[in-house]
């Protein structure tokens, strides 16, 4: 008998080692990206006065507040949520899910948590059809100190999706017109690929983490999405079904985050976002980076500047992982579980470690570090504008939108340099 469950369970692991390599290697094949040319990557606006931390044009200032999911400031942030989309992309679909649940803190009195949905799909394609790049983030925030306010966690994520929607809006529209002209009727599902926002509440325990008291919101989006069909016959069977990539965003707006690659079935992915960073930094548009223009002219004005260049840094590090080496997807509780539990595939970039003021009071607008946050904000503006393929139909920015400033101190000027072409991009592991 033992014997035999030795034979049986050697056997099976053999089978779900092969179905994750099966995987790693042909879900590439089957996702594929258009990369963005360097001209294209230079027009992406950078958030600049709308990650302010004050003014009227600022969407980061009104997540900035206390957000205790049940409570005013967690309505007041999700009423701006939705003025956000009304305002700005009238052609994006908004809806909510409502749950209420008892908490270790409130006793017997059930908390409301609302999620707020945003998605944009093809005009041709119905539900069921479509396949959503899935860009996610929560917005409540910690009970506990009193007046936390969690920039890091999640404000500034949820920011950054807003940035990444809003710039990426317009080309939505003039890349489905083309196709539309062009006759494409979605029998092709690879014409069918739409965008999606998840903003979450209840992320934060109320008292202490369990699986109890965590993620309310995520896990009961989850369940619900599990048993909502579509449509008899759909390629989709229901809103789990139907989201290709799983983004979550959390703990990001310091400086200097390191980002492993958490998921070896979505390593693929991981590897694509890293290319992405690898590529606008080459091209000088991470202002965070040590060899940014302006980093060296400010070294330089205080006497410290090196003649040589500093060694640029990446935040996706684990590029070179295989099957064999250490992944850490299960030791990070977040929204992402009930999701990943129910067989969807997650891309979770949060840092680890976590950042210093992770919990902390001093976890507000003034202790992000601003030029990191931007750069989160481009860099998942491009990798989304790479899924969904839309090199040639994006424009460029204001000057005062994006770094224009292309001198560097090698003397070569960056508006000199050719712009690579387009490529479609099939990774490999």
């Amino acid at each position: 008998m033992a014997r035999s469950s030795f034979s049986f369970i050697r056997t099976s692991s053999y089978i779900i080692r092969l179905a994750i390599i099966l995987v790693i290697f042909f879900a590439p094949l089957i996702t594929a990206f258009l990369n963005l040319s360097s001209s294209t990557l230079r027009s992406l606006p950078r958030p600049a006065s709308t990650f302010g931390l004050t003014g009227s044009q600022s969407i980061l200032a009104p997540i900035l507040v206390p957000r205790v999911s049940g409570t005013e400031g967690n309505e007041q942030v999700r009423s701006f949520f939705a003025q956000f989309f009304s305002s700005n992309l009238p052609k994006w679909a908004i809806s909510y899910q409502n749950s209420t649940s008892t908490t270790p803190a409130t006793g017997s009195r059930q908390v409301p948590f609302i999620n707020f949905i945003g998605k944009r799909a093809p005009p041709w394609a119905e539900e069921g059809e479509i396949s959503y790049l899935t860009l996610v983030a929560h917005y409540d925030s910690k009970l506990t100190p009193p007046g936390f306010i969690g920039a890091t966690d999640s404000a500034a994520p949820c920011a950054m999706l807003l940035h990444v929607v809003k710039a990426l809006d317009t080309a939505l529209t003039k890349k489905w017109e083309s196709m539309s002209a062009a006759g494409v009727d979605g029998s092709d599902p690879d014409t069918n690929r739409g965008l999606q926002v998840l903003l979450l509440d209840g992320e934060e325990a109320f008292k202490s983490w369990t699986h109890t008291d965590s993620t309310y919101g995520a896990r009961s989006l989850a369940a619900e999405w599990e048993v909502t069909p579509h449509q008899a016959l759909s390629t989709y069977k229901n809103p789990l079904d139907s989201i290709d990539l799983f983004v979550l965003l959390d703990l990001l707006g310091a400086s200097d985050p390191k980002v492993p690659s958490y998921f070896i079935t979505t390593h693929w992915a991981y590897k694509k976002i890293a290319d992405t960073e690898k590529r606008l930094r080459e091209d000088g548009l991470f202002w965070s980076s040590p060899n940014h223009h302006r980093k060296k002219s400010r070294r330089k004005e205080d006497g410290k500047v090196e003649a040589r260049q500093t060694d640029e840094p990446s935040w996706f590090f684990e590029t070179g992982k295989t099957d064999t080496d250490r992944w850490m997807g299960g030791l990070i509780g977040d929204d992402h579980e009930p999701f990943l539990a129910r067989g969807v595939e997650v891309l979770h970039v949060i840092p680890t470690p976590f950042p210093r003021v992770w919990h902390h009071m001093d976890d507000d607008g003034t202790h992000l570090d601003m030029d990191t946050t931007e750069d989160w904000a481009v860099l998942v503006t491009a990798f989304a504008a790479e899924w969904m393929e839309l090199e040639g139909f994006l424009e460029g920015t204001d000057k005062d939108k994006r770094d224009t400033d292309w001198s560097d101190e090698d003397g070569r000027d960056k508006e000199t340099r050719l712009a690579a072409p387009a490529v479609r991009v099939r990774d490999e592991l």
